[in-house]
């Protein structure tokens, strides 16, 4: 595989170079035209500039954590989608090495389900899971809104953003909520072409990619979102080593190594790959559905046999994928 592959992922990298990126300072939610309705509820909890700003600051900020070592923005960096391209598995306070991949983070108001195993169902909910979990900030809700009343600026900052003279867990949640569900990537060239916008269009070499991956991967990368929402086991182990994954919640062993099936959008920037990380290329990621899927008892029936792909065909999907980078939103200032 080294062999072969190592000139399509050089000419694949070579490829990666941003677009011009045009700068904008709303705040306000829109869907884009082509997307699904959004999930998440904007009458109960408006985006607002306040909120949103709000939302940012407690993002990046260390004291969320125990030892004021870790913040969402540690595990979630901009400039590869708000995901964590320096570790297989997320580390949080004292180093401790999480259990799975920190994803990227955006389109979260069109998801009703989140994290690998999809084991929160409500978007206000993820970071209680993020600053309570031992392994990554470790602290308690009651403990942040302590740090946070003894900072005079937050108070302010509570007040402008909710109106209220006061600091909870609940307004922090809905801030951190207001910031993530603004996360919004629909800038990439597919969406330009799609859209009409531009003036885009696709390479000859695109276009290949695109009819490839409608034909063998679009069943489950489905959509404008590129994910059809389900949970998959993709072959990755055999049935004595996988991730318990979507079992741990379902607690049935027909669910036993499956994972949601994630987003394809950025994922020329959201390496590495897999829910453990374990694929640090997309090209090694197309040679595992090439060779490498392993059967088990819940192994998703659509891979049995595979995915059959040539080099060249390879090399069509690979600069198909890179068009769904939205370098936009990767570069967006309010960000």
């Amino acid at each position: 595989m080294r062999h072969l592959f190592l000139p399509l992922l050089l000419l694949f990298a070579q490829g990666c170079q941003p677009e011009p990126v045009e700068s904008t300072a709303s705040y306000t939610f829109v869907a884009p035209p082509h997307f699904p309705p959004p999930t998440y509820d904007f009458a109960r909890n408006p985006i607002t500039e306040e909120g949103f700003r709000l939302g940012k600051r407690l993002f990046e900020d260390l004291r969320l954590s125990r030892d004021g070592s870790v913040s969402c923005a540690s595990c979630h960096q901009q400039a590869v989608a708000f995901a964590d391209p320096q570790h297989r598995l997320s580390v949080g306070v004292e180093e401790r090495v999480g259990l799975r991949n920190a994803p990227g983070l955006f389109n979260l108001a069109f998801t009703t389900e989140f994290m690998w195993d999809g084991g929160i169902a409500h978007l206000d909910f993820v970071t209680i899971n993020a600053i309570t979990a031992p392994f990554e900030m470790d602290e308690s809700l009651e403990n942040v809104v302590h740090k946070l009343r003894a900072d005079a600026s937050y108070r302010t900052a509570f007040a402008r953003a909710f109106g209220e003279d006061t600091i909870t867990s609940g307004l922090m949640l809905q801030a951190l909520s207001q910031y993530q569900a603004l996360l919004v990537s629909d800038r990439s060239k597919y969406d330009d072409v799609v859209l009409g916008r531009n003036g885009a269009a696709f390479t000859a070499e695109e276009l290949r990619g695109e009819a490839i991956f409608k034909l063998r991967c679009a069943s489950c990368h489905a959509g404008p979102l590129f994910t059809d929402g389900t949970y998959r086991n993709n072959g990755l182990d055999g049935a004595g080593e996988q991730d318990l994954g979507r079992s741990l919640i379902t607690e049935t062993e027909e669910d036993r190594g499956k994972f949601r099936v994630p987003t394809l959008r950025n994922v020329g920037r959201t390496a590495p790959y897999m829910h453990d990380g374990r694929f640090s290329t997309l090209v090694e990621v197309l040679e595992h559905y090439r060779t490498g899927v392993i059967t088990s008892p819940t192994l998703d029936p659509a891979l049995e046999n595979g995915i059959t792909l040539s080099a060249q065909e390879v090399a069509d999907v690979l600069a198909f994928l890179e068009t769904l980078t939205d370098w936009p939103f990767l570069q967006d200032p309010r960000f």
